[in-house]
């Protein structure tokens, strides 16, 4: 196990935020979140490809309890995940990591904290913070239908996703789909009339009749195919 981080945090504003979640489901929320937060490191983006199986040795939530949760945060907008070729990708918003203002020393014990409650999440300010660019122009056009957004975004150049500072989360969410297009766009399909071909063909070999028929023509000589010209 990597060990090179000391620590995983839960900010005040995510704690609060799953307080939409009633009992014990807020629990599971969390410890399931804490297992993505695991392999889902600054320098990658806040994002990991994992396995339900993964995060059901970290938690010992049973599958079925992690898909619920896992709905239940991509809900939330705390966490998203980004259907792939080879399984999914969850990326973590990071609006919800970013450390809040600390009071100074002699306040912290008579000055409440903000409820978080009611601090708006990335997706409430995406009609707010608007950059005045392609990518800006492309949310304000689209807003409220986050599919097209991306698909939008999607088209842009990979720099220009990764240089933008206000829309950053939709950006690269925009890049993961991107990379996914480059790779449905290099894939190999083989034609499905010669698939069902080949099938056909196992099938018969698989025959012991028709094998008895060939190894019959082999030794008689007979070439059926000459028949039907």
């Amino acid at each position: 196990m990597n060990v090179s981080r000391g620590f995983l945090h839960i900010t005040y504003k995510l704690y609060h935020h799953l307080d939409l979640v009633d009992g014990e489901r807020k629990s599971h929320c969390l410890n399931v979140f804490l297992s993505v937060m695991k392999y889902a490191w600054k320098k990658n983006g806040y994002k990991a490809g994992l396995r339900h199986e993964t995060i059901h040795k970290d938690t010992g939530l049973c599958r079925t309890t992690i898909k619920s949760c896992l709905e239940t945060l991509n809900k939330l907008n705390i966490v998203k995940s980004v259907r792939g070729r080879s399984g999914k990708t969850y990326l973590v918003n990071e609006t919800f990591l970013r450390a809040e203002k600390l009071y100074e020393p002699t306040q912290i014990a008579v000055k409440p904290t903000q409820d978080s409650r009611f601090t708006a999440t990335l997706e409430d300010t995406l009609s707010i913070d608007i950059s005045d660019n392609n990518i800006g122009k492309i949310v304000k056009r689209f807003a409220g239908d986050t599919e097209k957004i991306l698909d939008k975004l999607s088209e842009l150049p990979t720099e220009e996703l990764k240089s933008e500072t206000v829309n950053v989360y939709l950006c690269k969410q925009a890049i993961q789909l991107k990379e996914d297009k480059e790779r449905e766009s290099k894939a190999t399909y083989v034609n499905s009339e010669k698939i069902l071909s080949a099938l056909s063909r196992i099938k018969k070999q698989a025959n012991p009749r028709y094998r008895e028929k060939v190894e019959y023509n082999k030794r008689n000589g007979i070439k059926p195919w000459e028949n039907k010209k």
